[in-house]
């Protein structure tokens, strides 16, 4: 078959996802419902067969990856350019902060100006370029195989909007869940095609609390 099986997960929870901080390129660690839903999904992904997996280098993603590659056994690459969107000097704040101290840049980033980059930061048309051309990369490889992505939110929207040929700024009518299995096609052709979004059937599971620590 002539086409490329992707299956993209967003990395587990951590502190700053519940306290809706930006983290961008800031090295944020799990925390420990964040390993649990790492766990339960690579428990779902155990039997998947994975010819290889690939992550972010950012320890949220990593750590979640690791635990996919223990469970699966698929050998594990770390790559840089599926990292989250940088978000410069606003990393570590909250939105609402931003939208107090510079409202004008928080109407464009509201607006999802793809133009739009935060101070020392990344734009969302520039994220996408980054992620499409490493992600065409990454499947190129794997004709007639399937991978594994483990990245970010902001990595996750832009594979669906590639996949549905929606743009950067339409409104987000999807879930970005964390630990989400999410399926996806690639051909040399056509590029991506979304097969299916957003399960997370896996985080029903109960058991696994103490490996999670």
């Amino acid at each position: 078959m002539n086409a490329t099986r992707i299956i993209a997960i967003r990395h587990g929870e951590t502190d700053w996802n519940l306290g809706a901080r930006i983290q961008g390129h800031t090295d944020i660690a799990l925390n420990g419902t964040g390993r649990r839903q790492a766990l339960q999904m690579a428990a779902a992904l155990a039997d998947e067969p994975l010819h290889h997996i690939y992550s972010s280098d950012l320890q949220r993603a990593l750590a979640t990856a690791q635990a996919l590659a223990d469970a699966n056994g698929a050998p594990l690459t770390i790559d840089a350019r599926l990292r989250e969107r940088c978000f410069g000097s606003y990393e570590g704040q909250r939105f609402a902060d931003i939208e107090v101290s510079d409202p004008d840049a928080a109407l464009r980033w509201r607006k999802r100006d793809p133009a739009f980059a935060p101070p020392s930061g990344e734009s969302l048309q520039d994220m996408q370029a980054r992620v499409a051309h490493a992600v065409d990369a990454l499947a190129r490889q794997h004709l007639g195989q399937q991978i594994a992505i483990v990245a970010h939110g902001g990595v996750l929207d832009t594979l669906y909007r590639l996949s549905t040929r929606q743009g950067l700024q339409a409104p987000r009518t999807w879930e970005l869940a964390n630990t989400s299995i999410n399926r996806l096609l690639w051909t040399p052709d056509s590029g991506l095609a979304l097969v299916g979004w957003g399960d997370t059937s896996h985080l029903q599971q109960t058991g696994l609390d103490e490996l999670a620590g």
